[in-house]
């Protein structure tokens, strides 16, 4: 380790983009404190990735599929069974690999869908530190799920489900949802697992932010080591300590930057609805051609997020039909960048955690459409915790109509009752941006974080 790093930590994300994303940023958090990061994907997820950060140290693991990951195991089982053989293997040697060229490491941080990697820290003697990448409202649910006092999915629809440490009841429509299949299930336990032998590490770190979820994070602080270290999104667009940090750098995806950029600078304040389901959704082809009519009746204009693969299932000739001035309708875009543009009044979100996390940070009130997992959950926060969106309502096939799209954008951009979601929205970006700048409860945890890495780190030296 050079003399002016303090401290070496190993990053070990789970291959998702989703699940990179926020662990990249926190990287480039502990980076700023001076110390040093080496940030170990999977072989088959850098193959997938357009572009790279150039900011920290890319070593890889393997999970044991290195030309196709996941989609190239037969199952989802058998895909965790070879990660944790072969990614155990891969990452023991990659720390005897990073001690030999005289650059020991002090501490993993690393994905809970990943539990094996705490044996390894210990079989070492490192640190380790859990980072969950959802909030802790949501980890509290799948915590309470490891303990059997809760049921996924919920037996009965009526049933009001009460979460310590959460003030409200909740509703069965509010909990993470797995439809009911093999593999849903090993979701579901892999989400469960993540608790197998937390009791076991250092430091539980958590992409939220104390003020957002006070109550909760109080609760679970008696049980683990938590710390909050969110939002952990570019800094340009929160706190604007860390000069160059504009972009994740890590992307699946080429986004259509100028068309967007271009395209929103020609539109008047406030009047845009931006919609983008995430890198993961599939959407049915009838939720695609409903949110289509709901977007083209709601008389507002629209920038539209549709990955190439999900294209065919719009309705026919809606994209000859659509004029520029009226809609744009792209295959990725750079979504942060469009968060902040001033023409963009309101975002319908699936109500994915980074999505939400980047929504609150810069102030923009959501229409929330969400599809499954922790999305229900977040959604229900949004609406009814936070009070910074509307959440749709779906019938009883699942699908939310054109009708329930067109009035939740409505009452979002124009009606009395979206006023407050706006005002508090803006309270939220205040208190987003203040929580990761010096002295903000983030920034506290994680100079604490950094600090006991550094103790640890000269007792070795």
């Amino acid at each position: 380790m050079s003399t002016s790093h303090k401290a070496h930590c190993l990053i070990l994300p789970y291959p998702l983009q989703g699940h990179i994303n926020p662990m990249l940023q926190f990287s480039k958090r502990l980076q700023s404190k001076r110390v040093e990061i080496t940030i170990a994907p999977t072989k088959s997820f850098l193959k997938k990735m357009k572009e790279l950060p150039t900011s920290v140290s890319i070593e890889a693991i393997s999970d044991g599929y290195d030309d196709g990951g996941i989609d190239q195991a037969k199952t989802y089982e058998a895909y965790l069974t070879r990660f944790k053989e072969v990614g155990s293997d891969t990452l023991s040697r990659l720390i005897q690999k990073l001690e030999n060229s005289g650059c020991p490491v002090n501490c993993i941080v690393y994905d809970p869908f990943l539990p094996w990697v705490v044996e390894v820290a210990k079989k070492f003697g490192l640190i380790s530190a859990a980072f969950f990448t959802q909030n802790c409202t949501v980890d509290n649910i799948y915590y309470h799920v490891h303990k059997g006092v809760i049921k996924l999915p919920p037996t009965q629809h009526d049933e009001k489900i009460l979460i310590p440490g959460f003030s409200c009841p909740i509703e069965a429509s509010d909990v993470p949802t797995f439809v009911i299949n093999h593999e849903a299930e090993r979701i579901l336990q892999v989400l469960v697992n993540q608790f197998s032998n937390l009791d076991k590490v250092d430091w539980v770190l958590i992409n939220s932010f104390y003020e957002l979820e006070k109550e909760v994070i109080d609760w679970m602080s008696k049980i683990y080591p938590i710390k909050t270290i969110g939002p952990t999104i570019p800094s340009m667009y929160l706190d604007k300590r860390l000069h160059d940090d504009k972009e994740y750098g890590l992307s699946i995806f080429k986004p259509m930057t100028n068309e967007c950029l271009n395209w929103l600078n020609h539109q008047p304040i406030s009047s845009v609805v931006y919609v983008s389901f995430g890198s993961l959704a599939i959407v049915e082809a009838e939720q695609m051609e409903e949110l289509a009519w709901g977007l083209k009746n709601s008389n507002n204009n629209f920038l539209w997020v549709v990955r190439s693969t999900e294209e065919s299932k719009l309705p026919k000739n809606f994209l000859e039909e659509l004029t520029i001035e009226k809609g744009l309708v792209v295959s990725w875009c750079p979504q942060l960048q469009v968060l902040e543009h001033e023409s963009i009044g309101c975002f319908l979100t699936h109500c994915g955690w980074n999505s939400t996390l980047e929504s609150i940070s810069l102030g923009v009130p959501m229409v929330a459409i969400p599809q499954w997992t922790d999305q229900p959950t977040n959604a229900k926060l949004v609406k009814d915790v936070w009070e910074i969106g509307v959440r749709a309502k779906q019938d009883e096939k699942g699908i939310v109509r054109r009708e329930a799209i067109e009035e939740c954008i409505k009452l979002v951009m124009e009606e009395e009752k979206g006023k407050l979601i706006r005002e508090n929205a803006k309270k939220w970006k205040e208190l987003a941006r203040n929580v990761v700048d010096e002295g903000g409860s983030s920034d506290k945890n994680i100079e604490e974080f950094v600090s006991k890495l550094v103790t640890i780190s000269q007792v070795w030296n």
